[in-house]
């Protein structure tokens, strides 16, 4: 299995490119806090997202967003000027979810409002007695007469 979620924020604006065949790749590092660490300590991975969720983190994310990933592991070589190998280990991105939205002076913002839309509506709070139960037939349940019956 090869699955990878990571929370973190990103270090630079993602750079988006396009192949010869026209795909769009975005690419960005996304530096993500050590849980356990006594220190301010980071871990920093190399993000690959590819077409339309390359496109939406180009024109949507900024350098100090607060993103999701889920992808997969991906290692690759390429050799560099010098013609030594160079081997690469990168998070190709299934989904980037948006934690934080862009304002418009170009920094982030908690997104928390869009979470708040279903939490407006009054929540109705009906008591034993408000629900209407005279459709309900008793009869077909068995009672339980004794709790040695009971398996567990």
């Amino acid at each position: 299995m090869n699955s990878v979620s990571l929370v973190g924020r990103l270090t630079k604006d993602p750079e988006l490119r396009f192949t010869g065949t026209g795909k769009a790749v975005a690419t960005f590092t996304l530096a993500v806090n050590r849980t356990f660490s006594k220190t301010d300590e980071a871990d920093f991975f190399n993000i690959v997202t590819w077409q339309k969720t390359a496109e939406n983190c180009a024109n949507y994310l900024a350098k100090g967003q607060q993103v999701a990933v889920l992808g997969r592991l991906q290692s690759r070589s390429y050799e560099n000027k010098e013609g030594r190998r160079i081997f690469v280990v990168e998070v190709v991105a299934n989904e980037v979810e948006f934690l934080e939205r862009r304002d418009k002076s170009g920094g982030s913002s908690s997104n928390s409002q869009s979470y708040q839309k279903n939490q407006d509506k009054p929540k109705e709070n009906k008591s034993k007695n408000d629900i209407d139960t005279s459709d309900v037939d008793l009869d077909e349940f068995q009672a339980i007469d004794d709790d040695e019956d009971i398996p567990f």
